[in-house]
């Protein structure tokens, strides 16, 4: 069965955030990654020094069953960042074919704006905007954490 978690995207103050959020529940972050350790791809422009160091993803487990995860976003691949509406639901798939039914059923009449696909960190990973404006991110772990 998929678990549901909230992703919230900042304007630079992705860091900051978490760093408040650990100080309030406790707890490490397994994974804080930034822009500047993505490899290189002919997808994304070459970024200034700032945004590098800004927050690609971070993850603070709440309980066993919860996460907060975020990211910042901004620059110019993301110019439509509104305060108050920063916030996607990320599902994390048990398997591939659940992570595309989930997919495809949620994104019909909507908007993708990440096709599912393989990434980089190991993951199949989609995003998209349902047809009632709701961001979410499908995510299936391909590889186990260790």
């Amino acid at each position: 069965m998929a678990t549901v978690n909230v992703y919230l995207t900042f304007d630079g103050t992705c860091e900051a955030a978490f760093k408040f959020y650990q100080s309030v529940f406790g707890g490490e972050f397994p994974y804080i990654g930034k822009f500047k350790d993505m490899p290189p791809s002919e997808d994304c422009p070459p970024m200034s020094e700032e945004d590098g160091n800004k927050i690609m993803h971070v993850t603070l487990p709440i309980s066993k069953e919860t996460c907060l995860m975020g990211s910042d976003t901004g620059g110019g691949w993301a110019t439509d960042f509104k305060q108050g509406n920063n916030f996607s639901i990320s599902i994390n798939a048990e398997s591939k074919d659940e992570a595309d039914r989930l997919f495809n059923a949620l994104s019909a009449g909507g908007q993708v704006t990440m096709p599912m696909n393989k990434t980089f960190w190991g993951a199949y990973f989609g995003m998209f905007t349902d047809k009632f404006g709701i961001n979410w991110m499908v995510n299936f772990d391909e590889q186990p954490k260790g």
